[in-house]
């Protein structure tokens, strides 16, 4: 099993990096949130997961091991793929996980694509026990909304837009945040800011 990968960022997509290893370039796919950590060129390492299936070998990055590990627990509840699992992640932290299994947050977890309402019950009677408890306390008083700005705003200059880009990008996509309510997924409005960009150029 590849358990990690370390070596420069060759290419960055909106959901996934090539890094390269020993001059082999190896495709990853990451969320929003690890991809906007990475820069064209600078160094990396990512903590990864290998997923084996009849037709396919693909290979899932993270910023570190708990993302990692919160990626693989998620996958022992039944009907949760690699995809839904990174989805999962997209939208939350893995603390941030473990508090919506931990307080029976039904809300946060419908806020995934993908999951509906009994679906969402399933998984925190799945998840109850193997996610553990959540390791820090929740931001008080931090709105959860300007997070994906700044998390977009990475994302966009590590994809080599420059800041006015950026910036006029964030701006185009800021209604359809802002009516997703208190937790815009990152990876949506990626999508619509690249469209924007293009639509620009």
């Amino acid at each position: 099993m590849i358990a990690s990968l370390s070596g420069p960022v060759a290419a960055l997509a909106p959901d996934s990096a090539v890094v390269e290893v020993g001059g082999i370039g190896i495709a990853v796919q990451c969320t929003p949130n690890t991809l906007s950590g990475l820069r064209m060129g600078q160094q990396t390492k990512l903590a990864t997961s290998l997923v084996v299936r009849e037709d396919s070998l693909t290979l899932y990055g993270f910023a570190d091991d708990d993302e990692r590990q919160t990626f693989e627990l998620l996958q022992t509840a039944s009907g949760v793929g690699p995809r839904l699992a990174q989805a999962m992640l997209a939208v939350h932290s893995p603390d941030a996980l473990r508090r919506a299994v931990a307080t029976a947050d039904e809300k946060s977890l419908t806020a995934v694509p993908g999951i509906g309402k009994k679906g969402a019950q399933k998984l925190l009677l799945e998840l109850k026990d193997r996610l553990g408890e959540p390791l820090g306390a929740p931001a008080v008083g931090a709105p959860v909304s300007q997070g994906w700005r700044d998390q977009l705003h990475a994302a966009l200059i590590g994809l080599g837009y420059a800041t006015r880009e950026a910036d006029e990008a964030v701006t185009a996509v800021t209604p359809q945040a802002e009516a997703a309510g208190g937790t815009p997924q990152v990876g949506q409005l990626l999508k619509a800011a690249l469209q924007t960009l293009n639509r620009a150029r």
